[in-house]
């Protein structure tokens, strides 16, 4: 059978306008630049808005107040900081007070996450019953509410004279913790970054394993190895600078301690309350991902006599991590972000010092989208570097 209209073959029928206009790609191109205006144009009114306003009241504009000089002091500092600083300096303190209480909480939590985590699927009855009361405690009580115990608790341990001594390495008092510390050397710095380097190297190498292992079947212990690397490396720096290792120990002196490194009562309340309360969220998260292992894998490997332990090690915790890190990092975002309830207890975090700023300078806005920035950008670098690992630990389909 021939075609009666062989010149039409393969073209398309043209559309009218009428056909264009009311077609439904359309119709959501103009919907989508309609709430992209209407959203633009309430910004800039909001905009305006406060602009007058704040002219209205004198109130001055802009970010320029960040270079004056503060004119109050801070208690507690991880960089050099006195009241001659400008208020930019005083953000930058109270910026290092939070990520070093944010990064001690995330390491705690996650020692305590894990492990609690592992014991609510023990087979150990007590053991199990424990790691669930634990969690359900944690997870019920408010985090501000526990941060206000911790520091209730810790004021009223005894004074310096009648500390707590630790051992002889350090004392327990209502001034905090003081501990035996290192005394102060060139080679600490380097062997920072050889420790830094270490953690790589070991991450690198263990992946590298593991992708050997994916393409031959052939297992690689990438344990000590890590070990060495990890431990190898700041050592045989500290060795290179010869060996220093004067170490001040602290002793009481009049109605203080004299020596040795402290960590202030808020630091550790609110580093103990908010590492307590995540995790009991994260301990849940391992439980969960434990459960999601296939059952007939942990049964296969209890059929070639593989111990418990390596059960957990090489078995469980791998396939596991795949289901356990994307909800962590929610944790460990919401942690940083708890931090921020330092101000309760009087720790010179980010906010604390804010607040000292706005109500100095009056410039409340800008102060507030100065914090509002910081926060944003940590949660945003904590979010990258947890997608990255993530990536490492996904099981890759073949």
């Amino acid at each position: 059978m021939t075609d009666a209209n062989p010149g039409l073959r393969g073209k398309r029928p043209r559309r009218s306008p009428k056909d264009i206009l009311y077609s439904e790609s359309f119709r959501t191109v103009v919907y989508q630049i309609a709430l992209a205006a209407a959203v633009a144009l309430l910004g800039f009114y909001l905009y305006q808005n406060v602009v007058e306003n704040l002219a209205r009241q004198n109130i001055a504009t802009g970010f320029g107040f960040l270079g004056q000089v503060s004119q109050f002091e801070i208690g507690e500092t991880l960089i050099a900081y006195s009241a001659r600083d400008t208020y930019g300096r005083a953000l930058a303190v109270g910026l290092m007070n939070t990520l070093s209480v944010s990064a001690a909480g995330i390491v705690v939590a996650t020692v305590i996450g894990f492990s609690v985590g592992i014991a609510r699927v023990s087979s150990n009855w007590l053991l199990q019953r424990l790691a669930t009361a634990y969690v359900e405690i944690v997870r019920n009580i408010p985090v501000i509410l526990q941060v206000i115990f911790w520091a209730a608790v810790i004021r009223n341990l005894p004074a310096p004279r009648q500390a707590v001594e630790l051992w002889g390495m350090g004392f327990l008092s209502n001034r905090g913790l003081t501990f035996a510390m290192l005394s102060a050397h060139a080679a600490h710095l380097w062997m920072l970054a050889a420790l830094v380097a270490g953690i790589a190297l070991a991450i690198l190498a263990s992946h590298k394993a593991k992708r050997h292992r994916e393409a031959t079947g052939r297992y690689i212990d990438m344990l000590w190895p890590c070990v060495g690397l990890i431990v190898g490396l700041p050592l045989l720096v500290w060795l290179g600078f010869g060996a220093p290792h004067e170490i001040s120990f602290p002793e009481r002196r009049g109605f203080n301690f004299a020596g040795g490194a402290t960590i202030s009562p808020e630091f550790v309340a609110l580093m103990t309350g908010i590492s307590l309360y995540s995790s009991g969220f994260i301990a849940e998260i391992v439980r969960a991902g434990i459960q999601a292992t296939p059952r007939g894998q942990v049964e296969a490997a209890r059929s070639i006599a593989l111990r418990p332990r390596f059960i957990l090690r090489y078995v469980v915790l791998p396939q596991a991590l795949r289901v356990i890190v994307p909800p962590l990092t929610s944790q460990y975002v919401s942690l940083i972000k708890n931090s921020s309830i330092a101000v309760v207890i009087g720790y010179p975090d980010l906010v604390n010092i804010g607040n000292t700023v706005m109500n100095q300078t009056g410039q409340a806005v800008e102060a507030i989208a100065v914090m509002m920035l910081v926060y944003l950008i940590v949660s945003l670098v904590t979010s990258l570097l947890m997608n990255f690992y993530n990536r490492l630990v996904a099981i890759k389909e073949r």
